[in-house]
């Protein structure tokens, strides 16, 4: 007997149960990012904005201020202006010419160079070796190097300005001392010693109460400086001159200043301030 066999219905597979989709990239694709949201794409273009205009006025003011760094005003408002170097230390003939002081050559009569100061006037000058001593109408005393390329320094006499404005700068500058190491700059009230190298106070002389000093009324013998000091009709005559020297006043006994510069040899250099006599 044989037994044929019976078709009848297949079994349907169960279908698969909804879940995330996961799609494989081929192994020869590279990694994407994903995309970056839409406010982000908006926010960049704005920073963009934001940012430039300050980048460029950066880049625009360094210009600026380096030319404003060039052209700022000079330290008490100097202008130098050399037309010639010379060839050797001395300073030349010193002249005022307006507001100008100049050095030039007595030889060729060639302006070796120029100083002026910005709205100051210049009252005298006064050659001292190496060095060009000037005398403005505010009260400042200047030294300019023989070559005009610096102002080695500037030193301010207090209150003197009205008195120069009224009487000029006559005789207030004047050499000290047989190697013209000192400044003596004469007013009524006072005079104030300067050592001429670095313009350092050494002294200060005040005039005696009821007198005053005539700063072209001196004569200078030797290294000394012999200046009127008028106090008066009954006062005699010898008691109304001084003298002083790139010590101080000359007296009989007195202690010598160390008016050198500093140095290790001479390590005590102390100013002083001379009792009116």
């Amino acid at each position: 007997m044989v037994v044929l066999p019976v078709e009848g219905p297949q079994p349907v597979p169960a279908a698969p149960r909804p879940g995330p989709a996961v799609t494989k990239a081929p192994a020869h694709a590279p990694a994407t990012l994903p995309a970056p949201p839409p406010s982000a794409l908006h926010a960049r273009p704005r920073t963009l904005r934001r940012l430039l205009p300050a980048a460029l006025a950066v880049l625009l003011a360094a210009p600026l201020l380096a030319t404003a760094h060039h052209v700022r005003p000079a330290p008490y408002g100097d202008h130098l202006a050399a037309s010639a170097r010379a060839e050797h230390t001395a300073p030349g003939r010193l002249r005022t010419r307006g507001a100008v002081v100049e050095a030039y050559d007595p030889a060729t009569g060639r302006v070796r160079w120029s100083y002026a100061r910005e709205g100051r006037r210049p009252l005298a000058v006064l050659p001292a070796r190496v060095h060009a001593l000037a005398l403005w109408d505010d009260g400042l005393v200047t030294d300019t190097a023989p070559d005009g390329d610096t102002v080695r320094w500037h030193r301010a006499l207090p209150g003197a300005a009205p008195w120069l404005a009224a009487h000029g700068g006559g005789g207030v500058l004047r050499l000290l001392g047989r190697g013209e190491r000192m400044l003596a700059v004469v007013t009524p009230g006072r005079i104030a010693a300067y050592r001429t190298a670095d313009g350092d106070l050494r002294w200060v002389l005040p005039a005696r109460r009821g007198c005053a000093f005539v700063p072209d009324r001196a004569v200078r013998r030797g290294g000394a400086l012999l200046l009127a000091q008028p106090c008066g009709a009954t006062e005699p005559w010898t008691a109304q001159i001084i003298g002083v020297d790139d010590l101080g006043r000359i007296t009989p006994s007195r202690t010598p200043l160390g008016n050198e510069r500093h140095s290790p040899e001479r390590p005590h250099t102390g100013k002083v301030v001379a009792r009116p006599r």
